[in-house]
């Protein structure tokens, strides 16, 4: 049994566009990089886990962002792509404009660490045909971005309802429902996307067997260790577990982030207890039996046994 742990490393200024808040100003903008990348490098050399990083290209211009890349890749784990400027609309623009996005963020990683990513995840989870259209063009050989999360999107719904009705204007979209009833496993997309086919091979944001809840890093954090290691029974015995992090996961408002915490509640968890939910997570599934792997890793074994499988 496989386990990839990815982290996307979304800064502080997507969270103010998701709330409609003006920018953060200063060093509060960089705390992903600043403070919480070396958090999540630490936690995955004390758990021994190879990470795959979903890095925003436009975030490598400022080189302190940039250098600090290059410290991850060189203690073994994978960059992959998070398109160039994070727009939450990727998934509807046209045809060339998606490209941009793809291979720009390619570009900009490519010329940071010298190695061109082969994995995508899309800005907010959302995905389509045309996407993925797109990135068989850009020769993107896994993406990680279908959440079929009944939860997810009902959260989202009614957040986004709460927002507006706030008089603000969010930057975030929903996706198509019908993602809700994708694969949980994964499978190679087809047309539409939320059914199997031929297509680019996707690895799905892991959710449980009951009730397909969502099993991500703010859910498992809201949870608490206790309800974190209870969520995780319902994931062991799934071949593949794809657990998914975000760099908030392991700050919270004492890093500078005052103005954030009544829209984030995860930010209101100090910093200890979100670590220490996660490591009952970890070790949970290793005990269990899971080998980590880095999601591309992931993608080549179950891209082997799928080819292997339709001969």
């Amino acid at each position: 049994m496989l386990c990839a742990v990815s982290v996307d490393l979304d800064e502080i200024p997507n969270y103010h566009a998701i709330h409609g808040l003006a920018p953060p100003q200063g060093d509060r903008a960089h705390v992903v990089y600043d403070v919480g990348l070396d958090r999540l490098e630490a936690f995955a050399r004390a758990h021994h886990l190879p990470l795959t990083v979903f890095a925003v290209g436009r975030d490598l211009e400022r080189e302190s962002n940039a250098q600090r890349l290059r410290t991850v890749v060189q203690r073994g784990h994978e960059i992959a792509n998070h398109s160039l400027s994070h727009r939450y609309d990727l998934s509807s623009l046209d045809h060339d404009e998606m490209v941009r996005e793809i291979q720009g963020g390619a570009d900009a990683i490519e010329s940071t660490i010298g190695e061109r990513p082969v994995g995508f995840r899309a800005p907010g989870y959302n995905f389509s045909d045309r996407l993925g259209s797109a990135l068989l063009d850009c020769g993107v050989q896994y993406d990680s971005s279908v959440f079929p999360c009944p939860y997810y999107y009902a959260t989202k719904t009614a957040a986004l309802g709460v927002i507006r009705m706030l008089g603000r204007r969010s930057h975030s979209r929903l996706g198509h429902p019908a993602v809700l009833g994708a694969p949980m496993r994964p499978y190679r997309i087809g047309v539409p996307y939320w059914r199997r086919g031929t297509g680019i091979l996707e690895l799905p944001i892991q959710v449980t067997r009951k009730a397909r809840l969502p099993f991500i890093g703010t859910s498992l954090i809201l949870a608490g260790p206790w309800g974190a290691r209870t969520i995780t029974r319902d994931v062991v015995g799934e071949p593949f577990v794809n657990l998914e992090l975000h760099g908030l996961d392991v700050v919270s408002g004492d890093d500078g982030l005052d103005e954030l915490v009544p829209h984030q509640l995860d930010l209101r968890v100090p910093v200890e207890r979100k670590l220490e939910a996660l490591s009952v997570v970890v070790e949970a599934l290793r005990h269990a039996g899971y080998r980590f792997v880095r999601l591309n890793e992931a993608a080549a074994e179950l891209s082997a046994k799928s080819d292997a499988g339709a001969r």
